[in-house]
């Protein structure tokens, strides 16, 4: 059971991850592979930020008000072994999202803008052991992506895109101990391009054409048993959030900025610790760190870097596991600004803070 001690954490890492960097739900794991035997897994979720600034250059004094709903995440993963030395899993996800909706009434210059961005994800995985404990793994991932904004101070402006598929992939290598429940895994997730027809309104309307790759990532996951029936275990997570932009065609003639951009890359590092109490219970905590990176962060994401704690619980009784848990993340401080031309800073996002649950299901065969 010491693989399923670290799973007391993996349900309720999507809500540290929240609030990481970009516009990041999920870590895009492919942990399920390296389980033992065959099983299927659903998942569910919910994050309840709150995240308020105050005005400073265009709206002194103002409060922005929570500009963050509450939204809720659904996973659903099947892995079976076909042989003693291959596995094949299949993973749905939905691994990019953001809910933005800024009150009106407080005289903040951003009230009543609203954003969505959705995505949904299926990963086919087949994983190769060696006899050596070598691993290595692969397949294809199948995204679709879609957005619409409203930004009422930009001369009411509007944005809507079409609903895009696109192909991504997945390859990595693992080395295990067994004996010491050691596993040391690296994984590649390629970017994905979506070309989106946009719908605009405002100071620039029309419909265009616009091509948004969703960023490549890497993740380096490792763990081991440190003492009878415990487990340490972390990751670090780089994602290459500078090289993702929407710039609708309206948007950019009217304001000379992307909609939504980020500066730099993220690095999310996670550290945590693992112990089965009995035949039946287990139980995690892990945390969370993400650096600032600086600059002016976006009207619609007004946060830079994030630390947060996790702690989970599992439940396993003959075939049937249930793991549940809760994340606290303290989201970091930001500013921002109405244009990259004259980057005044125009609202200051200070002292904010996100929770998550989670809850899943596995059951083995």
């Amino acid at each position: 059971m010491i693989y399923a001690i670290k799973g007391a954490t993996a349900l309720t890492l999507m809500a540290s991850l929240a609030q990481a960097g970009g516009v990041e739900r999920s870590k895009q794991s492919v942990g399920i592979l390296f389980e033992q035997g065959s099983l299927v897994e659903l998942s569910f979720g919910a994050v309840d930020a709150s995240v308020s600034g105050v005005g400073v250059a265009v709206t002194p004094g103002a409060s922005s008000g929570d500009m963050t709903d509450t939204y809720y995440q659904t996973g659903l993963a099947y892995k079976r072994d076909l042989n003693e030395s291959l596995a094949f899993a299949v993973i749905f996800d939905q691994p990019f999202g953001a809910d933005v909706s800024y009150p009106t009434g407080s005289g903040y210059f951003a009230g009543g803008a609203t954003a969505e961005l959705d995505s949904k994800a299926i990963t086919a995985l087949l994983k190769y052991k060696t006899a050596n404990n070598i691993s290595v793994f692969g397949g294809l991932r199948y995204q679709t992506l879609m957005a619409q904004a409203s930004v009422p101070f930009v001369a009411g402006y509007t944005g809507t895109s079409s609903e895009d598929g696109g192909f991504g992939y997945v390859v990595g290598a693992a080395y295990e101990k067994p004996e010491i429940a050691l596993r040391v895994a690296l994984t590649y997730n390629s970017a994905i391009d979506h070309n989106w027809s946009v719908v605009e309104t405002g100071p620039v309307p029309g419909t265009t054409p616009l091509t948004v790759s969703t960023p490549q990532s890497v993740n380096l996951d490792v763990q081991s048993g440190i003492a009878k029936d415990t487990l340490l275990f972390g990751s670090v997570r780089w994602v290459n959030w500078s090289d993702f932009a929407i710039s609708p065609t309206g948007y950019m003639a009217a304001t000379g900025a992307s909609l939504v951009a980020f500066r730099e890359d993220t690095v999310t590092y996670t550290l945590g610790v693992g112990r089965k109490f009995n035949e039946n219970w287990s139980g995690a905590v892990s945390l969370m760190y993400e650096p600032q990176v600086g600059g002016h962060a976006s009207n619609l994401g007004p946060k830079d870097g994030a630390t947060g704690v996790t702690v989970g619980l599992t439940y396993k009784k003959d075939k049937m596991e249930i793991t549940g848990g809760l994340s606290l993340v303290e989201v970091g401080d930001a500013t921002t600004t109405l244009t990259t031309i004259a980057p005044v800073t125009a609202g200051n996002f200070t002292g904010n803070t996100a929770v998550g649950a989670g809850l899943r299901i596995r059951y083995r065969f």
